[in-house]
């Protein structure tokens, strides 16, 4: 089958089946036949990926190059969601330098229905802009005339040290003694647990797990976490577990419905937000509608996760926005790269491409006019779907360098 297909011409396999072993002998076979230059598997078996067994994936016993886990993925992309109070969604960037923030405009938010064009003069004490707006079903790249509604989910792009104040501006603040309940222990509440407790120590975590069997497993390797064996949709547990003080709750069940109701059942017992976990993205709109503040999409994340190999030129790092509609590459731009000598304004293209920051010698330009591209620059570069081949060429090599 890997012959009908091609294999023998493909510079990149990836094997994302729902079988572990099935990945693995893929790229075994990709590199030991077909001599396929980069192979790429999701494994989610928690027991391949633990330290002891690592050796396994020596270059020298399994032809894998790069190991995506699901379950890690998303538990990296929470546990980032979880140091900025009301984000849903944080995406670094340029070492750190920037981040792209995901939140969602509520009725007393102080910038809805003010054109973008405004926003400046209201958030004067913290330099960020508007990359992608998700409204609907749709998300678009806004201009300078759109205005943000209730309901919106807002990507914006900030330096990190603006973050606070820009969330301010959005109507969230840090609460002092900060908790978050996880619902389910299982392989992300668990991995998502561990995270909060390395990078966060500060943060209470509690987690409820309706098994028994594994709330003790839980209970046994999160020493610094209170695990709670009982129904997160049973309000006495949500009591017990003090749902009312914390400041975020994140239901990440094997069981989209128990996600959703659990959420909205945290949110009406007074926690601060809700983010759930659903594997039918379909239903995403529905669900905050009815109040969850965020949705994380397992199948997104990892998609993000891979298409860093896939897209062509000097790309560093790619991210999706809005169920897919919209892209964030990250990119350097080489003396070999078409993009070199352009201005911003040649690359931009109104509601297609933005470039939303570049770095230059650690200084963050964001939403950059003017600007000539030289040798060095990192760029942000937010793109409709349809137009990301036009960024892949940019940084394509030059003929004259060929």
């Amino acid at each position: 089958v890997l012959k009908q297909a091609g294999a023998e011409n493909a510079d990149l396999l990836i094997a994302v089946t729902a079988s572990d072993e099935v990945n693995m002998i893929a790229c075994e076979i990709g590199q030991s036949i077909f001599q396929i230059q980069t192979k790429i598997a999701r494994v989610r078996h928690q027991s391949y990926l633990k330290p002891a067994w690592a050796d396994i994936f020596h270059p020298n016993r399994l032809a894998i190059d790069v190991i995506i886990s699901p379950e890690i993925e998303v538990a990296k992309s929470l546990g980032r969601s979880s140091q900025v109070a009301g984000a849903f969604e944080v995406i670094p960037l340029v070492g750190n330098h920037a981040k792209i923030i995901g939140v969602r405009c509520h009725h007393q938010s102080p910038l809805i229905n003010t054109p973008i064009r405004l926003l400046p003069g209201l958030v004067s004490s913290a330099d960020m802009h508007i990359v992608c707006i998700a409204r609907g079903d749709q998300a678009f790249l806004p201009d300078q005339n759109d205005s943000l509604q209730a309901g919106d989910e807002v990507h914006f792009i900030a330096t990190t040290q603006d973050i606070g104040q820009a969330m301010v501006a959005f109507g969230y603040q840090e609460s002092e003694g900060r908790q978050i309940l996880i619902i389910g222990g299982g392989s992300i509440g668990k991995t998502l647990a561990l995270q909060i407790a390395e990078t966060q120590p500060d943060v209470i975590v509690k987690i409820i797990e309706k098994d028994q069997e594994r709330s003790e497993t839980a209970a046994r390797l999160l020493k610094n976490a209170d695990v709670l064996c009982g129904d997160a949709l049973d309000y006495d547990i949500l009591n017990e577990a003090s749902v009312y003080n914390c400041e975020t709750v994140v239901a990440v069940t094997d069981d989209d419905k128990v996600n959703i109701l659990a959420s909205l059942l945290a949110k009406r017992c007074g926690a601060g937000r809700a983010l759930a976990l659903l594997n039918n993205i379909h239903h995403a709109s529905l669900v905050t509608s009815l109040g969850v503040d965020g949705v994380i999409n397992p199948r997104s994340i990892t998609v993000s996760s891979i298409l860093q190999y896939v897209r062509r030129g000097r790309i560093r790092s790619v991210h999706t926005l809005g169920d897919g509609h919209v892209e964030v590459i990250e990119a350097e731009a080489r003396e070999t790269s078409h993009i070199i000598g352009l201005t911003v304004d040649d690359v931009t293209i109104k509601g297609s491409i933005m470039i939303a920051a570049i770095v230059r010698d650690k200084e963050v330009l964001l939403a950059p006019s003017k600007v000539i591209i030289s040798v060095g620059d990192s760029l942000v570069i937010v793109a409709q779907k349809d137009a990301v081949k036009k960024v892949e060429k940019l940084f394509s090599i030059r003929p004259s360098y060929l």
